[in-house]
This record gives C-alpha cells, sequence and structure tokens, in this order.
C-alpha cells in the first residue's frame, strides 16, 4: 500500500510540475516564426503576472518593434502607442506609452541579462514599468540589477535576431518596423 501511494505522490509531482512549467511557456510569433519563451514567474511574478494578463487579452497582438539597436535589444510592447492594429497607432509616439494597468514595482534580481533575456523596459523611476519589454540580443551586463528580468527565450533566438534594426543615428527607431503577430 505505501509503495502505490508513493508511486502516486511521484507521478502527482511529475504531472504538477509539467502543468506549471507549461504554464510559464509562452509563443511569441513573428514573421519568419515562432519564438519560445520561458517566464520566470519565481523571480518576477509581478512582471509575469502582467505580461500573460496582456498577452491573454491579446493586446501584444500587432503591437510594433518600436526601437531595435543592433548588438543591443529589440524593443517592444507599447500596447497603447505601438499597436498597429488599432486606431491609436502613431509611431512617433511609440515608446512613450503602456498599458491602462498601474506601474509595477520593481523586482530587480541577480538574473543576468545575456542573449535572449526578456526585460522590462521603465523610465527612469525604477517603479514604472508597465507593458513594454526588451529581449536582448547580445550580452548586456551593465543593465544588470537595473531592470527587471522576467524570461528568456528558449528556442528561436535566430528569428529575433531578424527583426528590422532602427536608425543607428536615431536610438535605434525604426521605420515601418517589424511587429507582434501574437503573444499566447
Amino acid at each position: 500500500m505505501n509503495k502505490l501511494i508513493t508511486k502516486f505522490l511521484i507521478l502527482f509531482f511529475i504531472l504538477t510540475n509539467n502543468i506549471i512549467a507549461e504554464e510559464n511557456i509562452m509563443i511569441l510569433k513573428l514573421k519568419d516564426g515562432d519564438v519560445k519563451i520561458e517566464l520566470f514567474e519565481d523571480v518576477a511574478p509581478n512582471h509575469v503576472k502582467r505580461i500573460k494578463q496582456l498577452a491573454q487579452e491579446g493586446k501584444y497582438d500587432g503591437v510594433v518593434f518600436h526601437r531595435v539597436i543592433d548588438g543591443f535589444m529589440a524593443q517592444t510592447g507599447d500596447v497603447k502607442f505601438g499597436n498597429s492594429s488599432n486606431d491609436g497607432f502613431n509611431l512617433r509616439s511609440a515608446g512613450m506609452g503602456g498599458s491602462d494597468l498601474p506601474d509595477l514595482k520593481e523586482e530587480f534580481s541577480d538574473l543576468p541579462h545575456e542573449r535572449g533575456t526578456l526585460s522590462m523596459a521603465r523610465s527612469q523611476d525604477p517603479n514604472s514599468a508597465n507593458s513594454q519589454f526588451f529581449i536582448c540580443l547580445k550580452e548586456s551586463s551593465f543593465l544588470d540589477r537595473q531592470y527587471t528580468v522576467f524570461g528568456k527565450v528558449i528556442e528561436g533566438m535566430e528569428l529575433v535576431d531578424k527583426i528590422k534594426k532602427g536608425d543607428s543615428d536615431n536610438n535605434g527607431s525604426v521605420s515601418d518596423p517589424d511587429k507582434i503577430i501574437s503573444f499566447k
């Protein structure tokens, strides 16, 4: 009887761990294919909750990568001005907006900003992250412990590398930018 209970508990643990793991995997669909992202709910629970909420509401679908600096990062997530699918789209203002939800308190950690890291964009105020985020194109340790890391690309980084780059003379601003097709 004890062996049966032990086997049941082990099976239950394995199944619930897989369910939790799948809960923290999202697919960022780009023009060239799907990017698989792991979210770090244990490190940045409030930021992960926000990303999931906005994604489930479809807020990221159609949002442009308004700032992409070759060899540094690709920024997106302005659901107010950066959504090319709605009437409020304004490429000149993309990067200045967020969601209607309140800004988030920082959740800085010791996780490094390495290639493939997803981190929240913010203003000078560390507690101003809202909906915008960026994907590091290469190691950017100068950002460590100053921006909230909430995830990492685990498959498809070569697709992120194909995102249209911005003008290096204009802080990475992108004319005719690529966009998020869907984020689920």
